[in-house]
């Protein structure tokens, strides 16, 4: 409940009493704030609760009270509040006979009530309102989507229509009313056809609000219409208008999107399907992304079965050329959708699947026929070049709801090894099991190595010496000379001296293992050029 002027006068620990004003408590506060301006108007919104203790006011002057009062109220402060016992032992007359003339309700403070209290009082009512409104927001997403699911669009609409204590209509392409709740709406939204053929004609998503205005014939009309566009393309399939007393509130809201969500998901056909929805499905993905499974589940419902609850994997791609022209089809992502979309309906699975920016992000069951299908279209290979549509991809290791964020991080470092090794498809399994030497293929690797070994190089062009397969016999068999010197069918001695020559041209001691280390590893990315 929004906190008003008789919630906080009300509120045992406050102990405000009303000294002007009292047939005005029931105004919502939208804030406290407290200035001791003589002119705080022009720092105020309107909605506040204004704290003061007239340090600068001439709190007496009847005329000066006045024009003070008469501003505060025309700029919208909803109550004054006096602290006592500071510059005044109580409030001066001319304050409160002003606010008594203007309707201002005039709050006392006593002293011992600081107005941090009072402002906390108001952000503690106004977070708890917002936390109501977002809790029964969820909860009516859940219900929306249940009607939806066992009863279809006139379930959802009699759902919706109590959500907001007022009516809902569905129309179709036509503007023709399709269905209505309650009963008696369906001659309520007959009458708004012009209006929802001039929604239809602006591209979608479109909204409009028209305000009724029936008369003493048809007192139904006397209410706040939203009108709102259904559809993926760029022309509406449908449209939803819903009818209430007065302007939505935040759980109203909540309510109405999602039923613009599943109804978009119903009105729509075959193949665009996946397109509206993305709508719950991002919602769903960014409330697991933020560790809120119990969210995600809410606003999901049972729309992808048990996929939240099961093991499942994170799959990300991208377009494999970042330069290429866009697909002239607007989703690039198509095909592999529509691969794994395929697969899980054939095998009675649940997919999650929408775009993020340039990406598709997709939630798959862990070992289930949408993982599998993805893996087999894209198999080990390479991108390829002739094909500007072509896709990396990036897949998870299974994961459940609550580390969703964490299989999305190794979805995403699958993807950039992807790149690195000019692959289309990697699993985060295969990193682990795999071998860090196909990561020294970057450019920038290469250069490191090119430029530490440079000098060796260039000592054996001279034909002094083969100081760089001798390094890398050296550290290949651990620092062991005998094995080593055996390997290169050279004495011991010459190859201690050799190493020695290694360290002079370097600057750098052998003793050290991480010299050891950079060395083997810039052997190892040059070993192929």
């Amino acid at each position: 409940m929004t906190p008003t002027l008789a919630s906080l006068v009300h509120h045992s620990a406050l102990k405000l009493t009303v000294r002007a004003g009292e047939g005005r408590l029931d105004v919502p506060v939208r804030w406290a704030h407290v200035s001791e301006l003589a002119d705080p108007v022009p720092y105020l919104e309107g909605g506040e609760l204004l704290l003061i203790t007239a340090l600068k006011l001439d709190a007496e002057d009847p005329q000066a009270m006045r024009r003070y009062v008469r501003r505060l109220a025309k700029a919208g402060v909803v109550g004054l509040g006096f602290a006592v016992g500071v510059n005044y032992e109580e409030i001066p007359k001319a304050l409160v006979d002003a606010a008594e003339e203007e309707g201002l309700p005039l709050l006392e403070v006593p002293r011992r009530t600081p107005f941090i209290a009072i402002s906390k009082a108001v952000s503690a009512a106004i977070a708890a309102d917002q936390y109501r409104a977002v809790t029964a927001g969820f909860a009516a997403q859940r219900e929306l989507t249940k009607q939806a699911l066992t009863d279809g669009p006139q379930g959802l609409l009699g759902a919706l229509a109590a959500q907001v204590d007022g009516w809902a209509a569905l129309y179709d392409a036509a503007g023709a009313v399709v269905a209505a709740a309650p009963e008696w709406a369906g001659r309520r939204a007959a009458r708004l056809t012009a209006e929802v053929e001039r929604l239809r004609e602006r591209p979608a998503p479109a909204s409009a609000v028209v305000g009724g205005d029936g008369g003493p014939e048809h007192p139904e009309q006397d209410d706040r219409v939203e009108l709102h566009s259904l559809g993926t393309g760029r022309r509406p399939r449908a449209a939803l208008a819903v009818g209430t007393a007065s302007a939505l509130g935040t759980a109203e809201r909540y309510a109405v999107h999602s039923a613009i969500a599943l109804l978009t998901l119903t009105t729509e056909r075959s193949r665009p399907l996946h397109a509206a929805q993305q709508r719950i499905g991002a919602a769903v993905l960014r409330m697991l992304l933020a560790g809120e499974p119990d969210h995600a589940r809410a606003v999901a419902g049972d729309l992808y079965g048990d996929l939240l609850d099961a093991p499942f994997r994170v799959l990300l791609a991208e377009p494999a050329s970042t330069s290429t022209p866009a697909d002239p089809s607007g989703d690039p992502f198509g095909d592999l959708v529509e691969t794994v979309e395929s697969a899980a309906a054939r095998a009675g699975e649940a997919v999650l699947a929408v775009p993020e920016g340039g990406r598709l992000v997709a939630l798959v069951r862990d070992s289930g026929a949408a993982a599998a299908a993805c893996a087999r279209s894209f198999g080990d290979g390479a991108p390829d070049p002739a094909d500007e549509n072509g896709l990396v991809v990036g897949l998870s290791a299974p994961a459940g709801p609550i580390a969703a964020a964490a299989a999305y991080k190794q979805a995403e470092q699958a993807l950039s090894v992807a790149r690195r090794r000019g692959r289309v498809f990697v699993e985060h399994e295969q990193l682990a099991a795999g071998s860090v030497l196909p990561l020294l293929a970057d450019d920038a690797v290469k250069a490191f190595a090119d430029g530490l070994l440079r000098a060796l190089h260039d000592h054996d062009a001279t034909g002094r010496g083969d100081l760089v397969a001798s390094l890398r016999a050296w550290l290949s068999r651990h620092g062991q000379w005998d094995a080593a010197a055996a390997d290169l069918g050279v004495h011991r001695h010459t190859l201690r001296y050799r190493m020695r020559r290694v360290e002079e041209i370097l600057g750098r001691s052998l003793d050290d293992p991480d010299v050891r280390m950079e060395l083997w590893l810039a052997l190892k990315a040059t070993s192929s050029d």
